[in-house]
């Protein structure tokens, strides 16, 4: 049984349907504007009847005013006159021949002048306005005035008669030219409608309702947008649509794989840290040894518990917001670079290492979080030589430093197999970016989030068959500072 929809659903269909709603909005838009396009449509046809009728009327008289010349001595008796007259429908006709106005036949002589319609050629506005100022005039007789066609020598015909015929006539036409264009117009408007819905209001519906559906729950198979495969606009925003979606969903999943990283991290939190005082301790009291190797690795140890403390805070830190602020001084880099190798067993079986960095050379930045950045990219090096199938001799690592606008950059290259193509693009994402099955994927995103707290960054130089150099950029080159000698004292 089809589950029923919910209550957001019925009111987002309602929404679409109600006057507010885009359907309901486009179809009265459609509607109007073949109504105003039917309406443009009627003083032409208007103008065109009241032109035809008045022709028609015009020939008529014409015809009239003929038979004088064909009755025995000219002379037609009165009898014929009045069915003449009646027949054209009109009440006076005269012609025009050499400038001479000639009175053809005349019933009665009309109370008051008539108004004139003349229909030689004439203005375009005034021939559409002609129609409706006989339809609001107030009534009467009307001269109408036309070339002729029978009467070759004639300069013009015309003829007097009551417009009230002419006015019922225009008025019919015009309520039949109003009926058949509101008629045309509605079943013009429902077709445009109908096919714009088609091709868009739908579409642009799907698409707001997987909107809609995926910020109610993002998990929803459902929520997935289905792509049309079309490639007009419509296309292109379902695309746009299924690749956000796809990103948000990864977004969301990184959250909730650092949340759980948060919260194992509080687990266990309060038992590293108890074991690590209890190494603290056990180095406190090797400290009280005299054995001179004991004392020698000693420190080396100590700096190792300390970061391992705070480390264990800094990821239960990041799980939740984000890393610390970075106190930065300056450092430098050769001995930085030492702890960082030793720290990320630098180097090892089958891997060599290359430092092309002065004793001298300098970076300003936060110790510790340096220190965490040259470990992490020493240890990716290390691994992807370590992983690379088929590798014959020892892999290399080189580390060097320049200086480039103000900036210190450090290079970290080797000669492993470069970053597969497919993992580029989210190589500095959270849980998303290694192609190891054994690895979290989390170094690069905190190497380059501690680069960029910096106020520098962390990017993928180069990568290929040949190798891949990451490089680190640091504000600010400190210069190293001379070295003074002190003369020798005289004896």
């Amino acid at each position: 049984m089809a589950e029923a929809p919910s209550d957001g659903f019925r009111q987002f269909r309602r929404r679409l349907f109600w006057p507010g709603g885009l359907s309901a909005r486009l179809l009265v838009l459609t509607v109007v504007f073949a109504l105003l396009g039917g309406a443009m449509a009627i003083p032409p046809a208007m103008a065109a009847y009241e032109t035809q009728w008045l022709l028609d009327r015009v020939r008529a008289a014409e015809l009239a005013s003929l038979a004088p010349e064909v009755a025995p001595d000219r002379v037609v008796s009165e009898h014929l006159k009045t069915q003449l007259l009646e027949g054209a429908g009109v009440e006076i006709v005269a012609v025009s021949i050499d400038g001479v106005r000639s009175l053809v036949f005349a019933a009665n002589r009309p109370a008051r002048a008539p108004y004139v319609v003349d229909l030689r050629p004439r203005a375009t506005g005034v021939a559409l306005l002609a129609p409706f100022q006989t339809l609001l005039g107030d009534g009467g007789r009307m001269r109408v005035v036309a070339e002729p066609r029978l009467r070759k020598e004639a300069d013009f015909i015309e003829f007097v008669a009551g417009d009230a015929e002419l006015k019922r006539a225009l008025a019919g036409y015009l309520w039949r030219l109003v009926a058949i264009v509101a008629g045309v117009s509605a079943l013009a408007g429902f077709v445009v409608y109908f096919a714009l819905n088609l091709f868009l209001v739908r579409p642009v519906r799907r698409i707001t309702f997987a909107m809609e559906r995926f910020r109610a729950d993002p998990e929803d198979p459902a929520a997935q947008i289905q792509l049309s495969g079309r490639r007009d606009e419509i296309g292109r925003a379902e695309a746009e649509l299924d690749r956000m979606q796809a990103d948000l969903r990864a977004a969301l999943q990184s959250r909730a794989r650092l949340a759980a990283l948060g919260e194992a991290v509080a687990k266990i939190n309060h038992d590293l840290k108890n074991m690590l005082t209890s190494a603290q301790l056990a180095s406190e009291r090797l400290a009280a040894s005299k054995d001179p190797t004991v004392s020698q690795a000693l420190p080396r140890l100590e700096r190792a518990l300390d970061r391992a403390v705070k480390l264990a805070a800094d990821v239960l830190v990041y799980g939740k917001t984000n890393e610390a602020a970075p106190e930065p001084q300056v450092v430098k880099l050769s001995p930085a670079l030492r702890e960082a190798a030793a720290e990320a067993r630098v180097p090892g079986p089958g891997v060599t290492f290359v430092s092309k960095v002065a004793a001298a050379d300098q970076v300003t930045a936060d110790p510790d979080q340096l220190h965490r950045i040259l470990v992490n990219l020493l240890r990716n090096a290390r691994q992807a030589i370590e992983h690379q199938d088929g590798r014959e001799g020892a892999g290399r690592i080189e580390v060097s430093l320049e200086t480039a606008g103000g900036s210190s950059l450090i290079r970290v290259s080797d000669d492993g197999p470069g970053v597969p193509e497919r993992i580029r693009e989210r190589l500095f994402q959270p849980f998303a970016g290694s192609g190891r099955p054994d690895s979290t994927g989390l170094g690069l995103a905190i190497a380059r989030e501690l680069a960029q707290g910096h106020g520098g960054d962390l990017a993928l130089s180069v990568t290929g068959p040949e190798g891949t150099v990451f490089e680190l950029r640091l504000p600010g080159a400190p210069r190293a500072k001379p070295r003074v000698r002190r003369a020798k004292s005289e004896a």
